[in-house]
């Protein structure tokens, strides 16, 4: 017996559900990719990215995920055999690093902890020995969607300035962007990159860079230009070399009519939105986690995302069963463990799209799972975190 009947319900952090009117934007004929109103939709998109970023930089839009935005950013400023930093807080930046590694960077990972935020002093402390300034990038995310850790970027920049560095610095925003704040001026970012399919509300296929003074004088000399990621070429007169090639028409669709929900409802309020959800998703943890068998993975409270949480298993525990328990008899998807979380953990999605019945229908369903299978848990997560949800939309 099961009670999934009905829509089953994707909590993974990413691809996000899609609103229901991101998704009719897109029901619509191609439009002329040469003039007319789709010059205007790419106007109001870029507007849109320079809006989210908080940036009077330059934006750039690419038919891609974020992994091409990553070699974008790599190859639109940097030259073959240049030293990047690589700061490690999860999977992703030694991702992006790795890409820099095939690229023929120079990459040095800065270590770090699967299970904490990077360490400010630890930047400081490397960027001061570089002596001979051979380090002409600091490769960061704002939030590792694998580990769920959130980075203080604010104070990673303070580091590379106290240390009097002048190194590029770029900050991947792609679990991150519209779900929490994000200044890249007001921070002092050289460059951002972004991804469609989390806090942006839109199917996956598009992928962001926002582009400063600095990257982009970096731009001028790079020795890793490529036709299709090549900014100057983008910078072109002609509408189509935005896109270098046909525009993702529907796509774009898509992204203006979630900016529209996005603005509508205010930034400010939608990182409190967000914050609301998140919190409730740990409250819920916190009380399940006095039965031993489920943990956060991130230590300090602090450093726990708002856009994604992830839970470790105790040792003796596969959470393959919950996993299949939450789909194939609630419907309910959540997100698996990846990374050095593969098969340890899983993790609870609270970005883009989302509100408080999606978030409690989850919760009841995970604490539905713990009984079900037999889990040892603290009673009341749900209640838990129902009751500080009420108390705090009270005032």
């Amino acid at each position: 017996m099961t009670v999934r009947q009905g829509r089953e319900f994707l909590n993974i952090p990413g691809p996000t559900t899609v609103p229901d009117e991101v998704l009719n934007a897109m029901h619509r004929q191609p439009i002329d990719i040469y003039g007319g109103p789709l010059l205007e939709v790419t106007e109001r998109c870029r507007e849109g990215l320079k809006k989210v970023f908080r940036t009077a930089g330059r934006p750039y839009i690419y038919v891609a995920n974020g992994h091409g935005a990553w070699e974008a950013a790599l190859s639109n400023t940097l030259t073959k055999g240049d030293k990047v930093l690589v700061l490690a807080s999860g999977l992703f930046a030694p991702a992006w690093g790795e890409m820099a590694r095939m690229l023929g960077l120079d990459v040095e990972i800065l270590p770090g902890d699967w299970r904490r935020a990077v360490d400010p002093g630890a930047v400081e402390e490397r960027l001061r020995a570089d002596k001979p300034a051979e380090i002409k990038a600091v490769l960061v995310v704002q939030v590792d969607t694998a580990s769920a850790v959130v980075n203080d970027i604010p104070a990673i920049r303070k580091a590379i300035d106290a240390a009097g560095h002048d190194a590029l610095f770029m900050v991947d925003t792609i679990a991150s962007l519209a779900t929490m704040p994000f200044d890249m001026d007001g921070w002092q970012v050289d460059l951002a990159v972004a991804g469609s399919q989390k806090g942006l509300m839109t199917p996956p296929g598009l992928s962001f860079i926002a582009a400063g003074e600095p990257a982009l004088a970096a731009h001028r000399s790079a020795g890793l230009r490529t036709s299709y990621w090549d900014w100057t070429f983008r910078d072109g007169e002609v509408h189509y070399q935005k896109y270098c090639g046909t525009p993702p028409e529907h796509l774009l669709f898509a992204l203006e009519k979630a900016f529209e929900l996005l603005f509508r409802e205010g930034l400010e309020a939608a990182f409190e939105r967000h914050r609301l959800l998140a919190e409730a998703v740990r409250r819920a943890v916190s009380v399940w986690a006095e039965g031993g068998a489920i943990e956060f993975n991130i230590i300090e409270p602090g450093q726990r995302s708002n856009s994604v949480t992830a839970i470790l298993m105790a040792e003796d525990r596969d959470p393959a069963p919950l996993l299949k328990f939450c789909e194939e008899k609630c419907g309910v998807v959540l997100g698996i463990g990846i990374g050095a979380l593969n098969g340890k953990g899983f993790r609870i999605a609270h970005m883009g799209h989302i509100n408080a019945p999606m978030i409690l229908g989850v919760l009841g369903v995970i604490e539905t799972t713990l009984i079900a299978l037999d889990i040892p848990h603290g009673a009341g997560g749900a209640g838990a975190a129902v009751e500080w949800l009420g108390r705090e939309l009270s005032v």
